[in-house]
């Protein structure tokens, strides 16, 4: 069931906006638009097969779609616009810029579409519901850990998320302020990226390269903590020399735990976020009441409960 969701999704990400024209003209009334940000990234995924679950189990059509690379505004506003254009009446975005799909969308609620933010949210404009994790609140849970796992004056790297984005700034402006009143003397090296993986490996080399007395990176997402990983790897770093924490409870980043390589991860409920963002989205197209806000949680993953994780989410 995943393997053909993936492979489905990876299609319908590569396609031309011609033949995406074409796919959303057959288009019901029970057809809802899902707006991915990601079909390749190990939390995403999980995002994604929740979205998918909740529309099969609701009887829906789910057009799934991503931007044609990570931060594409245009591509994800063009997808967007097509599909209220084809009389899709119910659609969950993840937007790649929070202030920039905000247009579009308050076009779109203003003619009656349902519109879901999902992980990200809009700013500048209404939406049906915004379901996702707490950000500043994990953030700031993230940073009080990490502080436990250094002595003041230790030196950190921090390897941020795009900033045009609620989920970056949210989560380094929670990160900062808890762990800089925990540990106010620790220099703080941020790493900033797009979301990127690449740029993520990259600025972490160079930093590691640079300076000697790094004691610890942290990341704003798990993307960010397998990168760290390559990049310590590529130094001649072992498992353990230098902590590692992370955010979103990726497998792959659970995994990199139990080998020793990562101290604690702040876990999104990765698929509930797709799935309450689907169901959202449901009940706004039947005329019932949805909550402005759904708070998904989060789950402190640590090598002691790693095992109970893995069990609550089925990983």
């Amino acid at each position: 069931m995943f393997k053909l969701f993936f492979n489905k999704l990876i299609a319908l990400l590569v396609i031309s906006t011609s033949t995406m024209l074409l796919s959303i003209s057959a288009v019901n009334a029970d057809t809802i638009g899902y707006i991915t940000k990601s079909a390749t990234n190990a939390g995403w995924m999980m995002i994604n097969q929740g979205a998918a679950d909740a529309a099969e189990e609701e009887g829906h059509d789910l057009i799934t779609v991503g931007p044609a690379f990570q931060g594409d505004l245009s591509s994800q506003l063009e997808v967007f616009e097509n599909m209220v254009a084809q009389g899709v009446k119910a659609i969950g975005i993840a937007p790649v810029d929070s202030a920039g799909v905000a247009p579009a969308v308050e076009g779109a609620m203003n003619s009656g579409v349902c519109v879901v933010a999902i992980d990200t949210g809009v700013d500048g404009a209404d939406v049906t519901s915004f379901v996702a994790t707490d950000n500043v609140a994990v953030a700031k849970v993230q940073g009080s850990v990490a502080a436990t796992l250094v002595d003041d004056g230790d030196t950190i790297i921090y390897i941020s998320g795009n900033q045009a984005q609620s989920t970056g700034y949210e989560r380094l402006s929670g990160f900062m302020s808890s762990f800089k009143t925990a540990r106010p003397n620790s220099e703080v090296l941020e790493v900033p990226t797009e979301w990127s993986s690449d740029q993520a490996q990259e600025g972490a080399e160079a930093l590691l390269n640079s300076r000697s007395d790094v004691k610890m990176i942290v990341n704003a997402w798990d993307g960010a903590t397998m990168a760290a990983i390559a990049a310590l790897e590529n130094l001649g770093f072992s498992a353990g020399d230098v902590k590692l924490v992370g955010f979103d409870g990726a497998s792959d980043a659970v995994e990199a735990m139990d080998q020793g390589w990562v101290h604690a991860d702040t876990a999104q409920m990765l698929y509930a976020m797709g799935y309450h963002g689907i169901k959202a989205a449901s009940a706004c197209l039947r005329g019932e009441s949805v909550s402005p806000r759904i708070d998904t949680g989060f789950f402190l993953i640590t090598p002691s409960t790693s095992g109970a994780y893995k069990d609550l989410v089925g990983m």
